[in-house]
């Protein structure tokens, strides 16, 4: 397919709608003041529009907008993903197999990445393994706050060895572990301080937390996906060369190990899609939307704006992420 490929975008529908709505205490669906209705997430409310649950209305804006496929992930920052099991039930795998069958029914053109439930990390490694070969997707969403730090690393060994094992495609998305209150909104401007700038800076730390450790080593079959173009490093990775040449020379900072993971340049723009394909290599950056939270076309906001060569264009369009997919359609 040569149209875009959207590597990041959200879908609140296959049942979630109806949990979410008999709950009363978030994350949550309620009536909103204007007479519609409202997500009470975990980090804030937001307007709940059919956008986000009728993948019908994300096709439309798919063909006005030039995307031929889509990655339509669990939504993360929700936090069902980290509810008890209790509460649960059968939520999430019966959302995975909605997704499987959205696969199906729009001929290729939407791709379903699973939601796991974490509260039981047993229990979500074996939904990975089911969701990988009985149901044929490519792979999961995690919270990025279990790539903060090694010990938060460790407590998702089952999963990251099931991942393994299957080949699968974990994206790291922002959200908490299991048992953590999210981090409270900046006490002022928190549309900036929280919504960019920290948010960056996390993802910042969870992909450090890949390259510095023994992750990429120890599972080499998992394909790591970090969202928002890895952070902040494509700005400051030198930063971290010239600390290393002056106080760990014979150790230096593993600017290479980057070109082992992937990035979506979801919700960011055309001057740091340019920093990044100069760091990582468009081989591994793909488009991304955070549709239907975003609503702009990355095509237009990110690539007609960047300065890129026709080759680096397309692969940044949809040759990577095609032959990413291409690769996990493979038998796990």
């Amino acid at each position: 397919m040569a149209g875009h490929v959207d590597m990041h975008a959200h879908y609140y529908g296959g049942g979630l709608v109806e949990f979410l709505t008999a709950r009363a205490e978030r994350p949550c669906l309620r009536p909103a003041p204007d007479g519609g209705r409202e997500m009470l997430a975990m980090n804030g409310a937001f307007p709940f529009t059919e956008a986000h649950w009728n993948y019908q209305v994300g096709l439309e804006q798919m063909d006005r907008t030039g995307i031929a496929r889509r990655l339509l992930t669990f939504p993360g920052a929700l936090c069902v993903d980290v509810l008890p099991m209790a509460e649960l039930g059968p939520v999430i795998p019966a959302f995975n197999d909605h997704l499987a069958a959205l696969e199906e029914r729009t001929g290729g053109r939407i791709v379903g990445l699973a939601g796991l439930p974490l509260a039981d990390m047993a229990a979500a490694a074996a939904e990975l393994v089911r969701v990988r070969r009985d149901l044929r997707l490519p792979g999961a969403i995690l919270p990025a706050d279990y790539f903060n730090s090694l010990d938060d690393m460790r407590l998702l060994e089952p999963v990251l060895d099931a991942a393994n094992r299957t080949g699968a495609l974990l994206m790291l998305h922002p959200g908490p572990r299991v048992g953590q209150a999210p981090q409270p909104p900046a006490a002022d401007f928190a549309r900036y301080r929280t919504s960019a700038v920290a948010l960056q800076s996390q993802l910042s730390q969870v992909t450090l937390t890949l390259i510095l450790s023994d992750v990429l080593d120890s599972f080499p079959r998992i394909r790591f996906q970090v969202v928002n173009l890895g952070g902040t490093l494509p700005f400051i990775f030198e930063r971290m060369e010239h600390i290393a040449q002056d106080r760990s020379p014979d150790a230096p900072f593993p600017t290479d190990r980057l070109r082992r993971i992937w990035y979506d340049c979801a919700s960011l723009g055309p001057r740091a899609l340019e920093a990044a394909v100069a760091l990582y290599g468009a081989d591994r950056i793909m488009l991304g939307s955070d549709w239907p939270i975003f609503r702009q076309s990355p095509g237009d906001s990110v690539l007609s704006g960047a300065r890129l060569d026709e080759e680096t264009r397309a692969l940044v369009s949809h040759g990577t992420a095609n032959a990413l997919l291409e690769d996990l359609r493979q038998a796990p």
